[in-house]
């Protein structure tokens, strides 16, 4: 069985991949609190016709033995959470964080979900929400009409004037120990698994949690240049695999067109 064709195989199929989490990072370049995706790959298992090691006869040692590859596979898509670059918008509710932590947004169902994306609205019942109209919890209370002025602190404090009044309140972030461990669920939305760890919370800015940053919004951390040079190696791997398959179709052939 001529080997190279499958490992070659193997190979076309890892860097589609590869490809496929390139395009999603450039994709998503102008997406807020974004973190992009970086693909890991380990070698398949090997066929050992002699093993290294193995007694030759007479008590001799084979130095080196024979292994034989079977290609390459796709182990992890991790992300990578470093920090993306703080833009301002001039919203009053817009939030960034710099440093560690995360946003605590309630799904639909009930169940939490994390997220680095700060661009937060009002909705008609004075609730921070998120662009999805989900609730964002973190310690946010309802904002009352007719508010005069929203002040949050690096620290978390938020401070509101309505009617003559003043209401302030604390708010909360929450990471994790191993925060690529987190499950992707789209529109911004990350959730815990057993990979991640258990969730902490703390006040930001105090014992390593980031800073709130009122005004602004975390941009992506793709680095547009970085990911071009990725496209072009996954490219020319690509096609380094094909050529190989087309080798091995010419051996192939050529063993086929011999006559006695």
């Amino acid at each position: 069985m001529n080997l190279s064709l499958y490992s070659a195989a193997t190979g076309m199929e890892a860097q589609q991949l590869n490809l496929n989490t390139i395009a999603n990072n450039l994709a998503n370049v102008n997406t807020p609190g974004f973190k992009r995706s970086k693909i890991e790959f380990q070698d398949l298992l090997y066929q050992k016709p002699r093993a290294s090691g193995s007694d030759s006869g007479g008590g001799n040692i084979v130095p080196t033995g024979i292994e034989v590859g079977n290609g390459a596979r796709v182990a992890s898509t991790s992300k990578v959470f470093t920090q993306g670059q703080l833009v301002s918008s001039g919203e009053k509710l817009d939030l960034a964080l710099q440093g560690d932590g995360f946003f605590e947004i309630q799904r639909s169902d009930g169940t939490l979900a994390y997220t680095r994306d700060g661009s937060f609205k009002l909705n008609a019942q004075g609730q921070v929400v998120t662009i999805d109209g989900l609730p964002v919890q973190s310690g946010f209370q309802p904002i009352p009409a007719g508010a005069s002025s929203v002040a949050i602190s690096e620290d978390g404090t938020v401070t509101v004037q309505a009617a003559g009044n003043t209401q302030s309140f604390r708010l909360t972030l929450t990471r994790f120990p191993n925060p690529s461990g987190l499950r992707s669920l789209g529109g911004n939305l990350y959730e815990e698994t057993a990979a991640s760890g258990t969730p902490e919370s703390g006040n930001p800015a105090e014992q390593g949690f980031a800073r709130t940053l009122q005004g602004y919004v975390e941009a992506s951390n793709v680095n547009i240049v970085e990911e071009m040079v990725n496209l072009i190696v996954a490219q020319r791997a690509y096609e380094v695999n094909s050529k190989s398959i087309q080798a091995s179709d010419e051996m192939l052939q050529n063993v086929a067109n011999l006559k006695r």
